[in-house]
């Protein structure tokens, strides 16, 4: 259903951001499965992708700041890939429906391909009528785009302006890689509070979507000054110049379920056990507790999915 109340209460904005930081969750694991499929890591399709991912792990830090900014420590669970049910998006809500421009799609991981590579622009399809006052929605599967979701994360989080905390569990892990953005996390109360809550925001869609038509660039203020050779592509530019150029490099194949004890699920075990870890450790630093195991176990997860796929497994979170 549509809201019709004026003012969001703050249970209902703490649903949204809890959303909006499983929503950027889930695309890790998807995105990472795409990438380490490549065999060439020097190749153009591997290079975008790995930016993105990169950018997906800062989105997460910037939706969880928003979250405890608000007094919500964000929770971490194992997503899902099923099916075509990619979380909190129903993309045939949109207008003009993407889903006909973008068939097949999977929400199941797997390499780079046709489904896989429409499923990613969907996700990052940008809303092309932002002019429009957001349609704030009780039931949060119901946005037909990511733009719109976090328009009306924005619209909410305005209305509450007065339940900022600032400096509560806030997270600057990755703000080295963007010398040009002023505060990565929220500081201050009130009109002060709220303009860093929607730069935070804003900088999600801005990288994403590109907010409109995809076409534009990133604002110089949210791009990658250290390791993007395309630093002003948004993410749907980025995947969609990969679906257009159909010059894909060789991928690995792999199966979803190997034998027990084989190779492929010995090392599904082994990125499971490691995921699991991340998500503790995601969870104790966005708490304000220490989490010194956070920036290594990070680092463990490309090579165990690319082992996954090495040993003819698709990889598997959970």
């Amino acid at each position: 259903m549509v809201l019709t109340q004026l003012k969001w209460d703050l249970p209902h904005l703490h649903t949204h951001l809890q959303a909006a930081v499983a929503l950027e969750f889930w695309t890790i694991g998807y995105y990472m499965s795409v990438l380490y499929s490549i065999k060439d890591p020097s190749s153009l399709p591997y290079q975008l992708i790995q930016s993105v991912v990169y950018q997906e792990m800062f989105h997460v830090e910037l939706a969880a700041n928003v979250a405890n900014a608000y007094g919500l420590s964000p929770v971490f669970k194992s997503p899902v890939y099923e099916g075509d049910n990619i979380p909190h998006l129903d993309f045939k809500l949109d207008h003009p429906d993407p889903t006909k421009q973008y068939s097949p799609y999977t929400a199941e991981l797997g390499p780079l391909d046709e489904s896989h590579i429409n499923a990613m622009c969907l996700i990052e399809y940008p809303e092309w009528q932002s002019a429009v006052k957001p349609d704030l929605r009780e039931n949060i599967s119901q946005y037909g785009s990511i733009g719109e979701f976090y328009d009306a994360i924005e619209f909410g989080a305005s209305e509450l302006v007065d339940r900022i905390q600032p400096n509560h569990n806030q997270v600057s892990f990755f703000k080295r890689f963007y010398k040009n953005f002023s505060d990565t996390t929220v500081t201050k109360i009130g009109g002060e509070g709220i303009i860093q809550v929607l730069d935070l925001l804003g900088a999600i869609v801005d990288q994403g979507a590109g907010k409109t038509s995809g076409d534009k660039e990133i604002e110089p203020e949210f791009q990658n000054t250290a390791d993007d050779f395309y630093p002003g592509w948004s993410h749907y530019t980025k995947f969609i110049t990969l679906r257009n150029s159909k010059n894909w490099p060789e991928v690995y194949s792999g199966i979803a379920s190997p034998e027990p004890g084989s190779p492929g699920a010995q090392a599904q075990q082994i990125l499971i056990r490691n995921f699991t870890e991340f998500r503790q450790e995601l969870e104790k630093l966005f708490q304000g507790q220490p989490s010194p195991q956070f920036g290594a176990t990070m680092a463990t997860l490309g090579g165990n999915v690319l082992n996954c796929w090495k040993k003819g497994a698709i990889p598997k979170f959970s």
